[in-house]
């Protein structure tokens, strides 16, 4: 039986409280050092399918702005975040945009809709 132990900082609160995580034969067993119940999740969720939202930009064609912020409309596989970015590099949506609006729906194939983070007006 293989264990190994890991050291994470929690951030789903302002205490950031300092994780113990746990693992033996590839399964989080334990995590230890959080004060509430959220910090046990994120620690074996962290460990077990990592998540992260995504913001950057894309080109706007016609806008007040040459940038259009946008967001992932929920958390997307750690792993992916970067081909997540490249396809974005390819997107160019013209104004005017809404906030809100899907920008790229379905990136990747993975169920996730990337969309405006503001409005942005023609010019």
């Amino acid at each position: 039986m293989a264990t190994e132990k890991k050291m994470l900082n929690c951030i789903m609160c302002p205490m950031g409280c300092e994780l113990t995580v746990t693992i033996e034969d590839g399964a989080v067993t334990e995590v230890t050092g959080n004060t509430c119940p959220r910090g046990a999740k994120y620690g074996h969720d962290e460990i077990m399918s990592p998540t992260r939202m995504l913001t950057t930009t894309v080109k706007v064609e016609g806008g007040q702005l040459a940038l259009l912020p946008v967001v992932s409309k929920s958390v997307l596989p750690k792993g992916k975040i970067l081909d997540c970015a490249k396809e974005l590099k390819k997107v160019t949506v013209k104004a005017p945009v809404k906030a809100g609006d899907v920008v790229a729906a379905d990136i990747l194939g993975l169920g996730i809709d990337i969309v405006a983070s503001r409005d942005m007006a023609a010019v």
